[in-house]
């Protein structure tokens, strides 16, 4: 794959910032990108190497950018099955099972949701970095539920855009043990680093951690559990398994934040993104989206029902 070069006149009144510039003119890469591409030679103007980012543009430039190739980041491949709910030509949106990470880390080189999706369309590979390809969102490995994977550079700034300034609807299905203080409620409680485990997450003093802000709703009770409709209106890591623990009704089967011993037979803990409501890119209208409960969960909420 050759570089793609490209070539602008500006041809503005006020003058103007050359990374500036560029982002406007090319849409599907983020300004950081732009930054780092005139950084690095890839930028002309007039000619001449830019040498920085703020150069100003006072009319009549000739830009010109070489956007190399995506650079292979050294990922592999696999044939992982995928349950794909929708695909077009910007992205994929895919109910993650539970047990399978997101993308590839310290220990979990093989078997993530970024093999699978590389396994399953090659060209996604690089698409937002090299590390975490057309990854705009996470969850924890033992959360199932639905996840978007951007297919292009455009669709990757548009997605990061919509997350980045909370215009996404998420919404979670958590069952509990116990209940919460009342029926609907708002949680904020900020959240931060464990200061005795590293490995964790825990409710902080707001100087120590960040704004974590959730909203929730009671769906069904039980004579020992609760099943919610759970908010997120931030997305800090572990933030609603954290707030149900501070609400005093950790999630069932949550050994790391509720009951060591889980109250049903669960290999996992109950927490499943079910919905998304997003727009689209090139859509004006947003669209809801939906993950059906995985069996071992409906088997869970059976058994309490009498089923």
């Amino acid at each position: 794959m050759s570089d793609r070069i490209e070539t602008f006149r500006f041809q503005g009144v006020e003058p103007e910032r050359l990374d500036k510039f560029l982002t406007e003119c090319l849409p599907e890469f983020s300004r950081a990108r732009i930054q780092g591409l005139i950084v690095d030679g890839f930028v002309q103007v007039n000619g001449r190497p830019a040498k920085k980012t703020g150069v100003k543009l006072e009319g009549g430039e000739q830009v010109q950018i070489r956007i190399p190739p995506p650079q292979p980041a050294g990922l592999i491949a696999e044939r992982i099955p995928l349950a794909v709910l929708f695909e077009n030509e910007d992205l994929l949106i895919v109910n993650k099972p539970a047990g399978m990470v997101v993308h590839p880390a310290a220990g979990h080189d093989r078997g993530t949701l970024v093999n699978a999706v590389l396994g399953y369309d090659p060209h996604i590979e690089g698409i937002g970095g090299e590390e975490r390809p057309g990854i705009v969102h996470r969850l924890d490995k033992d959360t199932s539920g639905l996840i978007v994977i951007a297919k292009n550079e455009r669709a990757h700034r548009w997605l990061t855009e919509q997350f980045k300034t909370r215009r996404v609807e998420k919404t979670y299905l958590a069952l509990v043990d116990g209940k919460p203080p009342t029926p609907t409620g708002r949680v904020e409680a900020p959240i931060g680093r464990d200061p005795h485990d590293r490995k964790k997450m825990a409710i902080v003093k707001a100087e120590k951690g960040r704004e974590a802000v959730s909203e929730y709703r009671t769906l069904e009770s039980f004579p020992h559990h609760t099943l919610l409709e759970f908010h997120p209106h931030t997305g800090r890591t572990h933030q609603i398994r954290l707030h149900c623990a501070f609400l005093g009704c950790p999630i069932t089967g949550d050994v790391t934040y509720g009951h060591r011993k889980p109250s049903l037979d669960l290999n996992r803990h109950f927490l499943h993104a079910w919905r998304l409501k997003l727009t689209l890119p090139g859509e004006s209208a947003p669209r809801l989206f939906e993950a059906p409960l995985p069996p071992e969960l409906m088997r869970a909420l059976d058994a309490l029902r009498g089923k």
